[in-house]
């Protein structure tokens, strides 16, 4: 095999998307379909081949100092809003505070920040590019996020004022209500709510499957009334699904849970229950042995300045769940959908968020501010691996759909 052979590379991708799905064979024509989207889009799917390229190509892993919780699976998709922790969930009311940050931590781990710095900035390059960017446009972009990067971490001063696609996108959602997000994922019965079983986005659990949830879904509210006093009641659990979401998760097993919550069915609240294994970057670095679902909590706490609300860790069998409760105020930043003359604030402010969560959850000694030597190389080796992701994208796009 060449050094690099992108069709190798791509029908292992395929070989894991496979055994993943295997439980559900309707889930890997799902994963194919979101793979084949777009070069950025494969990239989401594959955080472990990104990590395994890294570590066949050692070159491409070295780079300056700075080590601490990162988030390990880190691209411009996995900025978004959402509900952080100081609100009492026992009342209801229209959310006035809201955050936008990294929303995702499946695969947090303590590593060297480059990582997540190169698979942010490989990412970047991909999508503009799939968006028509010049290649000028895409480096002057590229840089403009390094910089941001750099500012923020080693600087005093956070990401600052939101530009205006994500103040757009948090005015919005702070007036999204419960019943918006209820009428989205369930519908109205004799018997009150259930999930839409549309095999899209929810399917019917095993019965074995539904009483461990149910079984580990009630540990969680216990956890959940020692912490914050919520009565056993408001977690009386109406109906469980298999939840279909995710492009690099889809497979894993993953349930969403719809309770009592307030009462009414329109006051039902929805979680997600989500099965937690080794990091990614497991292919790279050597990973202490946790907890996996404790191991997200943590990193997500050092990273966020406002961190989730509602998240804890329960037992399903062997699976160690995430669960966090998921409200209206919650949505992704759609970078390909950012207007080209808010596009370069826009990758400023997702390189300033970067630094800022690193900074936060750095450990040991801070290290001395990236150079303009380091910010040079680093983007480099991110455009190498942006043009083996391209590649890799299109050997999987052909080996998946040749011959159809």
């Amino acid at each position: 095999m060449h050094p690099f052979d992108s069709f190798e590379l791509a029908r292992a991708q395929i070989a894991l998307d496979r055994e993943r799905t295997a439980h559900m064979p309707t889930l890997f024509e799902h994963k194919v379909e979101r793979m084949c989207t777009s070069s950025v889009g494969c990239l989401r799917g594959a955080a472990p081949l990104y990590y395994a390229t890294l570590a066949a190509h050692h070159d491409l892993a070295d780079g300056p100092a700075g080590e601490g919780w990162i988030v390990g699976d880190l691209h411009v998709e996995n900025f978004g809003v959402y509900r952080p922790s100081p609100l009492d969930p026992r009342v209801h009311t229209p959310s006035t505070e809201v955050a936008f940050d990294i929303n995702d931590f499946d695969d947090t781990v303590i590593g060297p920040w480059r990582l997540d710095v190169m698979r942010l900035v490989t990412s970047l390059v991909l999508a503009v590019r799939g968006r028509g960017a010049s290649g000028e446009r895409t480096v002057t972009l590229a840089n403009a996020m390094l910089d941001a990067y750099v500012e923020s971490a080693f600087g005093e001063h956070g990401p600052g004022t939101p530009p205006k696609p994500v103040a757009s996108l948090l005015q919005t959602l702070k007036s999204r209500s419960r019943t918006e997000l209820l009428d989205a994922r369930t519908k109205k019965s004799h018997g009150g709510r259930r999930f839409l079983r549309d095999g899209k986005r929810y399917v019917d659990l095993p019965h074995a499957t539904d009483v461990a949830a149910r079984e580990a879904f009630a540990e969680y509210a216990r956890k959940m009334k020692k912490a914050h006093g919520i009565d056993a009641d408001h977690f009386e659990v109406l109906d469980t699904a298999f939840r279909v979401a995710g492009t690099g998760s889809l497979g894993t097993l993953r349930i969403a849970v719809l309770v009592s919550g307030k009462g009414g069915e329109d006051g039902s609240w929805v979680f997600d229950m989500k099965a937690q294994g080794k990091p990614s970057a497991a292919a790279l670095l050597k990973v202490p042995e946790q907890v996996p679902a404790e191991r997200v909590i943590a990193g997500m706490h050092a990273l966020l300045e406002h961190p989730l609300h509602m998240v804890s860790a329960v037992r399903m069998g062997s699976e160690s769940m995430f669960v966090r409760r998921l409200t209206p105020q919650e949505d992704k930043l759609d970078i390909s959908r950012v207007h080209e003359h808010d596009l370069e604030s826009t990758v400023r402010y997702l390189g300033s968020l970067t630094g800022a969560a690193h900074r936060r959850a750095v450990v040991g000694t801070p290290p001395r501010a990236w150079s303009q030597a380091d910010c040079a190389a680093l983007l480099n080796r991110a455009l190498a691996l942006a043009g083996m992701h391209e590649s890799i994208y299109l050997a999987y796009a052909w080996l998946t759909h040749a011959g159809k």
